[in-house]
């Protein structure tokens, strides 16, 4: 049977939902605004690492292998100016630095760890689609 775009049976978005996508009168779109935070490469592998307890810098670098000085810095600098970790500076020589998630910060975690589940549960599908898409393109 096929799907058709027949009445009753195509989903509709709630205007009220829409309107999340676009500016509030002070120019700030809430939902774009969050995932310029979280949609970069790196921002929730941080945040998962974070997620346990608060770590150093370093400790994150040997967490993440793959990512380089000046992106973590820069990750974690954009974290905290979003309000979604704490930066302390422990009056040591050296001084010691640690990164903790703020309470706004592990509320996000549930989100993402839904995101995650339903990528998890829909791997096969999404890898069978993009076969799919590859094979007519090829």
């Amino acid at each position: 049977m096929s799907q058709g775009n027949t009445e009753g049976t195509a989903t509709r978005q709630d205007p009220a939902s829409l309107s999340a996508l676009h500016p509030s009168p002070d120019g700030v779109c809430p939902v774009r605004d969050l995932l310029d935070h979280i949609a970069a490469k790196w921002t929730t592998l941080v945040l998962l690492a974070l997620e346990q307890e608060p770590r150093r810098f370093n400790t994150l670098l040997r967490m993440l292998p793959d990512i380089s000085r000046r992106m973590l810095t820069q990750s974690l600098r954009d974290l905290e100016r979003g309000g979604f970790i704490d930066r302390t500076v422990f009056p040591t020589k050296p001084p010691a630095v640690q990164y903790a998630l703020t309470p706004m910060g592990h509320s996000l975690m549930g989100p993402i760890r839904s995101l995650i589940g339903w990528a998890e549960a829909n791997e096969t599908a999404l890898n069978a689609a993009r076969a799919r898409y590859d094979a007519a393109q090829a």
